[in-house]
């Protein structure tokens, strides 16, 4: 008669015991429950004005007292959070608004920023009709929304720099404090990108705030955003290096040809192509 070791019978155990069948493998314990919720968590939900209608349909002076204090802390939460929240939407620029909306605007620090860190601004060259700019347009729009402390601007590829090749657009360009602190050229040129990938390499460059506490509306908009973004096909969401990174081609001068990199000049429009 075939024994299988792996059943768990009395004959299988004497076998155990007389050395017959190997020890069997102890059995793993029970992943413990996830933690309950926490008050706070449980009223991160709701906003403000439905806060106010749980405080007054209370049961007791004390869970009141408690609905009320956390509505106080969230309205001043939401307060900074407005102060904070000077864009939200992609502003369109021309070539002559460059200096002033991008590279000028990325040095003004919010009022309550002691450490003068400067104001992220992300520079989108673009072209209409170019099925990547057009899909990447769509991301940067729901980022400017998702980021509302972050300048995003616009300006078609070859208003910026004149002859800027189709084969390089979309670009992007991070500015803060004054300086480039990355560009993206030719994005979604190698495989198509999601909205997350591109959120990622704004994240790391500094030009994105992470939300202290998103508001339940917000959360929403973000909810809706991604289902939408989930429908399209992703072939992978692998960043490779090559749209990450600044390419080594020598830098092109918006102000007339390419220049060499020993020139220090210290122009708006000297970028990586």
């Amino acid at each position: 008669m075939a024994v299988n070791p792996d059943e768990d019978t009395e004959f299988n155990d004497a076998l155990r015991k007389h050395g017959i069948l190997p020890p069997r493998e102890p059995t793993p314990p029970s992943p413990s429950p996830p933690p309950s919720p926490t008050f706070d968590d449980l009223l991160n939900d709701f906003t403000p004005s439905d806060l106010q209608q749980l405080s007054e349909d209370a049961r007791d002076d004390e869970t009141e007292r408690a609905i009320a204090a956390y509505r106080l802390q969230r309205l001043a939460e939401d307060r900074k959070a407005d102060k904070r929240a000077r864009f939200g939407r992609v502003y369109p620029i021309g070539r002559d608004d460059y200096t002033r909306e991008v590279t000028e605007a990325s040095k003004i620090s919010e009022e309550d920023d002691e450490e003068q860190t400067g104001t992220g601004v992300v520079c989108f060259l673009y072209k209409d009709g170019i099925p990547r700019s057009d899909r990447a347009f769509q991301h940067i729009r729901l980022l400017a929304e998702r980021y509302p402390r972050t300048k995003f601007v616009s300006i078609v590829g070859d208003k910026c720099i004149p002859n800027l090749p189709d084969s390089r657009v979309p670009m992007i360009i991070v500015y803060k404090k004054g300086e480039i602190r990355n560009q993206v050229v030719a994005w979604g040129a190698d495989q198509e990108r999601r909205i997350e990938e591109l959120e990622a390499i704004l994240l790391v460059t500094g030009a994105l705030h992470m939300p202290e506490r998103p508001r339940p509306e917000q959360r929403r908009i973000n909810d809706e955003s991604d289902d939408e973004d989930d429908d399209d096909d992703d072939p992978s969401s692998r960043m490779r290096s090559k749209a990450t990174s600044t390419n080594g081609k020598l830098q092109w001068n918006i102000r007339g040809g390419t220049k060499s990199k020993d020139n220090d000049s210290d122009s708006d429009f000297d970028f990586d192509l």
